[in-house]
């Protein structure tokens, strides 16, 4: 690593305890997304299926993913709401073929109902990955900590409904490290020990906080707590380029590149592969 990429040492984490599994995070991580729903923007109806998502996953271990984080649920604007029942029913045995194919792959279970959790964690799921950070269900901290699993809390507006609009007037990284202070506190209450944070890119920011976040990444957390970063296929990157969510690879992997210099460790991504070089290229520099 350059010198003028090295990172303090209070940005050196050692491992999260993945249900007994140690990830470390001395070097960046990939979490790769497989999407089980009929109607995600870029992926929708690709991968629901429990063959389809065998094939997919093993593609993306094979091109460098360490973490799975399967979503049953779109959170694309407009998107229907599901309760945890469906979601239930639309994840099946997906996690337990998973386990059974692939035992040593890491699987993160993107969910903000507690009772997914729950179900999740009898199919033998590793971490909980939850886009509302405990807000849109009162029984998910009680829960995390009873599973003992990694938590990663993402910043989103307050609601299920205004998850997308425009909210935010204050400086966006002083807003974002008062809302991690305040979750922190709450988790670290419950007996919730891993924590990874997550900016929450393209959920009620606009397009110039969204880019204030890339440049200012190393601000966040205070150096405390890992940060999970996911920017893939985001409107962000390719709407001002009159672009598609799909063509925008380089671009992304540039914002990539930044984000790790400043202290990055897992990059939430869509394309393994095009993400695994970047990786390589920033730990052999």
């Amino acid at each position: 690593m350059n010198a003028n990429t090295q990172q303090p040492e209070s940005l050196h984490f050692s491992t999260l305890n993945c249900r007994g599994q140690l990830i470390d995070l001395s070097q960046p991580k990939m979490m790769g997304i497989l999407n089980v729903t009929p109607d995600s923007f870029s992926d929708g109806g690709s991968f629901n299926t429990e063959k389809t998502a065998l094939v997919q996953v093993e593609k993306m271990i094979g091109e460098g993913a360490t973490i799975i984080d399967i979503g049953a649920q779109s959170t694309r604007p407009n998107a229907q709401l599901l309760d945890s029942k469906d979601e239930i029913l639309r994840i099946g045995k997906i996690i337990s073929s998973l386990k059974k194919e692939f035992p040593h792959v890491l699987i993160s279970l993107d969910t903000f109902f507690s009772e997914t959790v729950q179900f999740g964690f009898k199919e033998g799921i590793n971490l909980v990955n939850d886009i509302s950070g405990g807000m849109y269900d009162d029984e998910m901290y009680e829960t995390v900590a009873y599973t003992g699993l990694p938590y990663v809390l993402m910043h989103v507006n307050g609601s299920y409904h205004s998850m997308h609009e425009k909210l935010i007037d204050d400086d966006i990284i002083l807003k974002l490290n008062h809302y991690f202070s305040e979750k922190i506190q709450l988790l670290r209450g419950f007996g919730i020990k891993d924590i990874i944070l997550d900016p929450g890119f393209g959920f009620g920011k606009t397009v110039a906080q969204n880019h204030q976040l890339i440049q200012e990444f190393n601000q966040l957390s205070f150096g405390q707590f890992p940060i999970l970063a996911g920017i893939s296929r985001k409107s962000f990157i390719y709407k001002p380029l009159g672009k598609s969510p799909l063509d925008v690879e380089e671009e992304t992997q540039k914002l990539h590149l930044k984000m790790l210099e400043k202290g990055a460790k897992i990059l939430r991504v869509h394309d393994v592969a095009a993400t695994k070089k970047t990786i390589d290229h920033f730990i052999s520099n």
